[in-house]
């Protein structure tokens, strides 16, 4: 961030490397008096023009040099889009303090216990103060769709800000913990400089709807289903996993988790004490095998349409549970945008085998964990912020977010729709964009991170739908023209074998030119095969392959 502007030391600076823009990879990071605090650090799961991409972290590339300078990490709450990319940042210095709930300190060790690191973590819980560094930090309850959510008040000499993390207000939820907004309303009356809005639901009319009122439809499902129950949903989804823990043991049903990341967590759940179950209700999948059809529920994950996880797998028969006709499926999550495809093509292969498929579009089976109109406009009208920027959406949550706090009496120029890499200074109670630091997408592949890049997946795609050609070339290195007609090797689309007879000519022709210019390199005759095969193959076969030359000096 040297580029920037100097900083005076009365201001504060933040600068959201992911969040803006998109649901996922969450990371704000605060910089005052030349030290960093950071709140989140999640991951953005890949759609399918993203191919072989595990996660996308957010760019920090910016604060590389001044890994030093981080006081610690603020978790909100445990969801994979705020803690997700810890590991990896402290894989680049792993003693950076992690402050967290208990159960998202939990979560994320599990995590860090694969990634082998030993992290140092300050449990903290709603009320509690902190300091470190020349931040001063207050947390506060707020309810979402897992159990201790946290926003976090950031005090510093530049002013105060309220970060709310995820939230709603719900005013029956499951766990009986309610978003703090007497806490809002008295930072509200102290002086809130910034506030940092969840966007999520900012276009959505009214009030969430209440976790409770979900239970109708989930005991339905358990009532009325003739075989099998398997319920697929996020593996942090606590207070959903609880209603269905209490829907079987009412009807008389065992449960079993399913896949890694379910069983590990709804595990810690229930060693902390965030999950309860009556002695006997949890088994394990074997236990289940020898039960009668209706007496089984399952717990999956993979309620996104995730290729490898528990739930697709079945779907397309390559699981070892096989369902089929009288089970019934519950999707208890809504679609996070970007996913709606892969989600249906599960639905209907699970369809297709018999399945009876519960939903969000047919069923009252899953509420959003954030704010809707009423709830943002009642948090504007109490905080009564002077500056607000909203985070967590796109595009279209944070311009509806921007607009809700206008409505309520925020100031035009003390509204701002940030993006990514934007930077925002605080101060003398004015909050401006000064500036911008370069951010990328980082992908996750397999072991690698951040080494692919948009040409690679370019490549994929093209690979995906309009395959492979690969042209070998014997060339006399005495004339540079071909020594036999050119050997092709297609993959991935359709051809008789006549098809390539005219791209022999063509290369006749190219080679013919380089050996007038004496061009002999290979790599050079390389590309001119390339790029006679692909305007070739645009003409010929109405098709963009990928074209892998080898060239053989005969």
């Amino acid at each position: 961030m040297a580029d920037l502007p100097a900083l005076p030391d009365d201001a504060l600076r933040i600068v959201a490397l992911g969040g803006l823009g998109e649901i996922g990879r969450n990371m704000t990071v605060f910089e005052h008096q030349g030290a960093l605090l950071v709140v989140d650090c999640g991951v953005l799961f890949p759609e399918e023009h993203q191919p072989g991409v595990d996660v996308i972290l957010p760019d920090w590339t910016a604060l590389r040099d001044r890994l030093a300078d981080i006081t610690a990490i603020v978790l909100t709450h445990g969801h994979e889009d705020h803690i997700g990319a810890v590991p990896y940042l402290l894989a680049e210095r792993p003693d950076i303090p992690v402050i967290g709930s208990r159960l998202t300190l939990s979560f994320l060790s599990a995590k860090l216990t694969e990634h082998r690191i030993t992290p140092a973590l300050v449990e903290v819980r709603e009320g509690g103060k902190l300091d470190r560094g020349p931040f001063s930090l207050e947390f506060l309850a707020v309810n979402h769709s897992i159990p201790d959510g946290l926003a976090v008040a950031v005090r510093t000499r530049a002013g105060l800000v309220l970060h709310t993390g995820d939230f709603k207000m719900d005013q029956f939820p499951l766990d009986k913990r309610i978003t703090d907004l007497r806490g809002f309303a008295r930072l509200g009356e102290e002086g809130v400089d910034l506030f940092l809005v969840d966007s999520t639901n900012a276009d959505v009319p009214g009030f969430t709807t209440s976790e409770r009122d979900l239970a109708p439809a989930i005991e339905a499902v358990f009532r009325t289903a003739p075989r099998r129950v398997i319920v697929s949903s996020f593996a942090s989804h606590v207070h959903r996993i609880q209603q269905v823990l209490d829907a079987a043991h009412t009807h008389g049903r065992k449960v079993a988790f399913v896949g890694r990341s379910m069983v590990r967590n709804m595990g810690l759940a229930c060693e902390l004490g965030y999950l309860t179950a009556p002695d006997g209700l949890i088994v394990d999948t074997q236990t289940l095998e020898r039960l009668p059809d209706n007496k089984v529920t399952l717990v999956c994950t993979g309620s996104q349409g995730e290729p490898m996880a528990a739930l697709a797998r079945m779907a397309s028969g390559r699981h070892t549970i096989n369902v089929g006709d009288g089970d019934t499926v519950l999707l208890a999550s809504s679609l996070i945008p970007g996913n709606e495809n892969a989600v249906y093509r599960i639905i209907n292969g699970l369809t297709a085998r018999g399945a009876n498929v519960v939903h969000k579009g047919n069923a009252k089976v899953h509420v959003s964990g954030h704010a809707s109109v009423g709830e943002l406009v009642y948090c504007y009208n109490i905080v009564r912020p002077s500056n607000v920027v909203p985070i967590h959406g796109e595009a279209r949550h944070l311009k509806a977010n921007a607009d809700l706090a206008l409505s309520t009496g925020v100031a035009r120029d003390r509204v701002l729709i940030a993006g990514n890499g934007d930077v925002i200074d605080l101060h003398d109670g004015h909050a401006a964009i000064t500036g911008a630091v370069e951010v990328h997408e980082v992908y996750v592949d397999g072991h690698t991170v951040g080494v692919l890049t948009e040409d690679s997946l370019a490549e994929r795609r093209a690979l995906g739908q309009d395959g492979v050609l690969t042209v070998i070339a014997l060339i006399d290195r005495d004339t540079g023209l071909l020594a036999e007609g050119p050997d092709v090797i297609a993959r991935g689309f359709v051809h008789d074998e006549s098809a390539f007879e005219s791209l022999a000519p063509v290369l006749e022709k190219t080679l013919a030119g380089a050996a007038e210019r004496a061009v002999t390199a290979t790599a050079e005759l390389e590309r001119r095969i390339v790029r006679a095969t692909e305007s070739w193959a645009r003409k010929a076969l109405r098709r963009q392959p990928v074209v892998v030359p080898v060239v053989i000096d005969a």
